[in-house]
């Protein structure tokens, strides 16, 4: 039996740094150097130094990989949020123990989307100043930057804040050097009966809230593609409703990811068992299995109805210069499947074979995206112009990747100040 003194201060890790840890944010800090100077070369130089150009004449793209990553980043927070917010609605009890970790990688990702957003802009403040002059409240821009990233940013800090009030109690009252910052965030809560029934109720009524905000801010940033009737290959009905399935396949898998890297935390292997993982499997595959249905309805759709020119760009995509991604990026999805599919038939679940198909997703997802963007900027153009092209520059790569380490280093310092897992029934 461990003595008293064997017991660590706080739980699962918190509060204390590793060599593993630091030499992991090293890392990041340099990977995080890299993208700010590839940032200030283009903020220095102009929109130049990327391959971004104008469509028609120009033969290029105007949005490239930076948009990608909006997209991609937003639909990860969004389903994230809506995996958390069911799992804790439903109370579903092997479910609850990855809550804590989607709702913080929900809070990351969104911050991300709105950063890439902001190095999209040729010159940022210019775009933000000029968001507030000419903003168009009917435009579903509006609704993307209004809706995405204020208020669902703000209604998911609000619920965190909200759901990790009992653990900051039980925290506050432990010697460490948080126990400060633990106790501004319990903010006086004793978690008495009285307490405890207010808290739930509010974060019931929170959650309600949340899930169809979730829901309709990211169709609202579906819409911003579909309801472009002058450009083939994004004017869909399916833009908005595929927006969400992928949101949700997308934040199922890296969910699987980090919470299978999360098993290495001191304590945490227990509550992340393999039903939990099961449980966000088959989420995913089925939902993959209705995003395939999506894309096949599309592509006949598009190819056997659609314009001369909404041909051209589903030939891109089948046979063109965007065939190859296109093929990896299916068959990406449909090796997933299947992998998820076979688990849930037999009923036997291996958490390699879930990871594999995880991060099997999560790149075909990135794909997805990408050809969700470029290929009708560089081939839908409604006037007799040729067919353009889009190559992303090593000045857009070094951005993207400072992002993502970025969003790494958020959430390794995450870990460092907020337990993974609640520990609201742990003794004192």
């Amino acid at each position: 039996m461990a003595t008293v003194n064997e017991i660590p201060v706080l739980p699962y890790g918190v509060g204390r740094i590793t060599r593993g840890w630091l030499g992991a944010a090293a890392l990041l800090v340099v990977l995080l150097v890299v993208g700010v100077f590839a940032y200030s070369r283009q903020f220095i130089h102009g929109e130049e130094v990327t391959g971004l150009f104008d469509v028609g004449t120009r033969g290029g793209a105007p949005w490239g990989l930076y948009v990608v990553f909006v997209v991609y980043f937003v639909g990860v927070s969004t389903g994230l949020m809506l995996i958390g917010i069911i799992a804790e609605l439903l109370k579903i009890g092997h479910m609850r123990s990855i809550t804590r970790i989607a709702e913080g990688l929900a809070i990351i990702s969104l911050i991300l989307g709105a950063l890439s957003v902001i190095v999209d802009l040729g010159q940022p403040l210019r775009g933000i100043i000029g968001f507030f002059q000419y903003a168009r409240p009917m435009s579903p821009f509006f609704g993307t930057f209004t809706l995405v990233v204020s208020g669902a940013l703000f209604a998911s800090v609000i619920y965190l804040f909200l759901t990790l009030r009992p653990d900051a109690a039980i925290l506050a009252k432990r010697k460490s050097g948080l126990a400060t910052f633990y106790k501004w965030w319990a903010s006086g809560y004793k978690d008495t009966p009285a307490e405890r029934a207010r808290r739930e109720r509010s974060s019931i009524w929170l959650a309600f809230g949340i899930l169809p905000l979730r829901i309709l801010a990211y169709s609202t940033l579906g819409f911003v593609f579909g309801l472009q009737v002058g450009r083939p290959g994004w004017q869909s009905a399916l833009q908005a409703p595929g927006f969400i399935i992928l949101a949700v396949v997308s934040g199922a898998a890296l969910l699987i990811l980090v919470a299978a890297a999360a098993r290495r935390i001191p304590g945490a292997r227990d509550d992340l068992s393999i039903p939990t993982f099961s449980w966000l499997s088959n989420v995913m595959t089925i939902l993959l299995m209705v995003y395939l249905y999506f894309l096949l309805a599309e592509l006949l759709t598009s190819g056997y109805t659609s314009t001369q020119v909404g041909w051209r760009v589903t030939s891109s995509l089948l046979t063109g210069q965007f065939a190859v991604l296109n093929w990896i990026s299916i068959g990406m999805l449909v090796l997933a499947t299947g992998m998820g599919g076979w688990q849930m038939v037999r009923r036997n679940y291996s958490l390699s074979m879930m990871v594999a198909a995880g991060g099997l997703v999560t790149i075909s997802a990135i794909l997805q995206r990408y050809l969700i963007v470029v290929p009708s900027l560089t081939t839908g153009a409604l006037l007799p112009y040729e067919e353009g092209s889009y190559t992303p520059t090593l000045i857009e790569y070094g951005v993207v990747l400072g992002l993502v380490a970025l969003g790494t280093l958020m959430f390794l310092a995450f870990l460092k100040v907020v337990p993974i897992l609640a520990i609201q029934k742990e003794s004192d």
